[in-house]
């Protein structure tokens, strides 16, 4: 994505204000901690990637962050839960849009799912151990977490609730892409031929 038309901007803008939104709706799930909240938001993230290109993903969903910690602010003061849900956001959207640009097809669609699943819960539970753990104590002076206590946190609850967070995503996403699916290859091809 070279440039980005007005067009273009104005659905990134939309899309970014859906997933802003849905982020809003947000909910726990029982079996894991009240900070490990479920939303849709990358779905939106998701048809701007496909749609548009990598860029038009990361877009929205650094808008959305942005966003909402305009309009919630954060515990820390430091908006260490949005840079988190920024990375996982990129993490589980960037791998989704390349591995589907090389297989084009519904089947490549489903693995392409299943990459940016794994890829998000794998290298979150990295980054939640030794950057996002660790930030949240400090900033809210809480005394340290003890390694075996963040490797537990992040075994027994970052890591499962992930990968079930992009298996959610992923089934939702499957039947909306199919519905969309006309309109993402035409702004697709629209973008490959401007771009």
């Amino acid at each position: 994505m070279k440039k980005m038309n007005v067009k273009t901007m104005v659905v990134i803008g939309m899309l970014s204000s859906l997933s802003y939104v849905l982020m809003l709706l947000n909910f726990p799930l029982p079996v894991f901690p009240a900070y490990l909240m479920i939303d849709f938001s990358d779905i939106p993230a998701l048809v701007a990637a496909l749609a548009f290109g990598p860029l038009a993903g990361v877009l929205v969903e650094l808008i959305k962050n942005i966003l909402d910690w305009f309009m919630t602010g954060s515990q820390t003061g430091v908006p260490v839960g949005h840079i988190a849900n920024f990375a996982a956001g990129i993490l589980f959207i960037l791998p989704t849009y390349y591995v589907y640009n090389k297989i084009k097809t519904r089947r490549g669609l489903s693995l392409a799912l299943i990459a940016g699943t794994v890829t998000m819960a794998v290298l979150m539970s990295v980054l939640n151990y030794f950057l996002f753990l660790p930030a949240y104590t400090w900033f809210l002076n809480a005394p340290a977490m003890a390694d075996s206590e963040a490797l537990k946190s992040v075994v027994l609850f970052i890591l499962p609730f992930n990968i079930l967070k992009g298996i959610i995503v992923s089934v939702l996403f499957m039947p909306l892409y199919v519905k969309m699916s006309y309109w993402i290859n035409r702004q697709r091809t629209s973008v490959q031929l401007n771009g």
